[in-house]
């Protein structure tokens, strides 16, 4: 009991040191922060610190570390809220089953042209058939939330998030980035572009990008946009903000998608509202 005690305190006080370094790191940056600052802002001792981390560089790497796990799960989805059927909720491109996302025409398929000649009668339809075309309208908008766009969509909304929340998060940014970095801990600007690459790639065999937009360009659209974020975001805090991303969305989205993709993506996320 008293072995099992003494770990529950010494991880604490590991996981409260990473939490300090990171969030003087992420303001001050790691060269002009100290380690006897650190262990006064975790609340412990300097020989705590030293008994955890022999160096600031040991403590910087550790911190790198958690970042990247932190950033892996991000990606991975695990903050995104579990898959709910039907379609958007407002705060989307798609407004209800029928309508067009952007204002376009809400008549149904099959139905003539205003001064068409009338068609012939046809047969009268299954009595279930109403249900049928509800269903399949409904398993359409759920697909296209679970395709490649919307998943990009909601998880730089995650991120963007975690940089304006989590201090080891951007702590981990800011440590990986550039020449000196080197043994701080993973590139976690180069791991973004990497992964919206892939998704992007995988949209385009999904159908879902405009004719004739390279997905480098769409890559160099997103990650310039979504790192600038970042970095103005460390200066102020509006930059990391649900509305500048949904902006942002809202405005690539019909040059990214095609018509058919665009209706149902959510400009804003699925991610819920933080209070």
């Amino acid at each position: 009991m008293v072995k099992q005690v003494r770990q529950e305190r010494a991880i604490r006080t590991r996981n409260a040191l990473i939490e300090s370094a990171a969030a003087l790191f992420a303001r001050h940056g790691y060269e002009v922060v100290s380690l006897s600052t650190i262990s006064a802002r975790a609340g412990v001792s300097n020989g705590a610190l030293h008994f955890h981390f022999p160096s600031k560089a040991a403590l910087a790497e550790a911190v790198g570390v958690a970042a990247a796990q932190r950033f892996g799960r991000i990606i991975a989805g695990e903050v995104l809220p579990a898959q709910r059927g039907g379609v958007p909720e407002r705060g989307g491109f798609a407004r209800h089953e029928g309508a067009s996302a952007y204002g376009g025409s809400t008549r149904h398929e099959g139905a003539p042209e205003r001064g068409a000649s009338p068609r012939r009668i046809e047969a009268p339809r299954r009595w279930d058939a109403p249900r049928r075309d509800e269903a399949a309208s409904k398993q359409g908008a759920a697909s296209r939330q679970n395709s490649a766009l919307q998943t990009l969509i909601d998880t730089s909304h995650a991120l963007l998030r975690g940089l304006g929340h989590d201090a080891v998060l951007r702590a981990g940014f800011a440590l990986g980035d550039g020449a000196e970095a080197v043994g701080r801990g993973e590139d976690l600007y180069r791991r973004w572009q990497e992964w919206v690459t892939e998704v992007l790639a995988r949209a385009e065999r999904e159908g879902l990008l405009a004719r004739g937009l390279a997905v480098r360009d769409a890559v160099t659209a997103v990650v310039g946009a979504t790192i600038g974020f970042a970095v103005l975001g460390g200066h102020e805090g509006q930059w990391l903000s649900r509305t500048t991303l949904t902006r942002f969305w809202t405005l690539l989205l019909p040059r990214l998608a095609t018509p058919t993709a665009l209706e149902g993506l959510m400009a804003s996320g699925r991610l819920p509202e933080t209070r």
